[in-house]
């Protein structure tokens, strides 16, 4: 059977668990998005619970409907890191500094903090990372969820500024279509210039320029 996020991780720990995943790694536009989330299991219901996956298994209208359920049954906090502070610090420190926010953005204080990955960021607590976390903790799981529908939402939104790049439909990510318009339409200002793709259309952009 295909395995499912359930409690085990978290059963090792008393006191609050949080989970932390982000999403927005790869794409050439947009922000990295993290999302931390504690779980209230005293609280959310069992048909909730078994509904929760990792994000990219999930249909965009299930993550919307687990999105308001989650918020609704959990402490939750969300932050991002603009393609600026990615270009300015790298991607993998700013999908790091997105968790640390996001994680200090909660009302509770988590005793540990399950992280997707192997790469965790400095957090005042325990801290667990978890390889395919989002598969394996139902709070990483939970966590996918709001991030990836909080960020595929934010780049719907800014497309209709920036319709020809079609970020509705690939969230930023570098597909033929993007790609195509970059070439034609040129680098906006969501762009993160330092990824080899934008940062060759913008050497273009210079030399036609000159």
């Amino acid at each position: 059977m295909p395995q499912r996020p359930d409690f085990s991780f978290e059963d090792q720990y008393s006191g609050v668990v949080c989970g932390i995943d982000e999403v927005g790694r790869g794409p050439l536009a947009g922000p990295v998005v993290a999302a931390a989330v504690a779980l209230k299991r005293d609280k959310i219901p069992l048909e909730i619970l078994e509904q929760i996956n990792d994000s990219k298994k999930l249909t965009a209208k299930k993550r919307d409907y687990l999105f308001n359920k989650i918020y609704e049954f959990s402490d939750v906090s969300i932050s991002e890191c603009s393609g600026a502070e990615i270009d300015k610090i790298n991607i993998l420190q700013a999908s790091l500094r997105a968790m640390a926010q996001a994680f200090n953005g909660l009302r509770v204080i988590p005793v540990v903090a399950l992280v997707d990955g192997n790469q965790a960021p400095k957090l005042p607590c325990k801290i667990k990372t978890i390889i395919q976390g989002d598969a394996r903790s139902l709070s990483i799981a939970a966590a996918s969820i709001v991030a990836k529908h909080y960020r595929d939402n934010l780049m719907t939104r800014i497309a209709n500024d920036f319709p020809h790049y079609g970020w509705e439909t690939n969230a930023g990510y570098g597909t033929a279509h993007h790609m195509k318009a970059l070439e034609i339409h040129g680098v906006t200002i969501h762009h993160r210039r330092s990824f080899a793709p934008v940062s060759k259309q913008l050497v273009k952009e210079s030399s036609a320029n000159n």
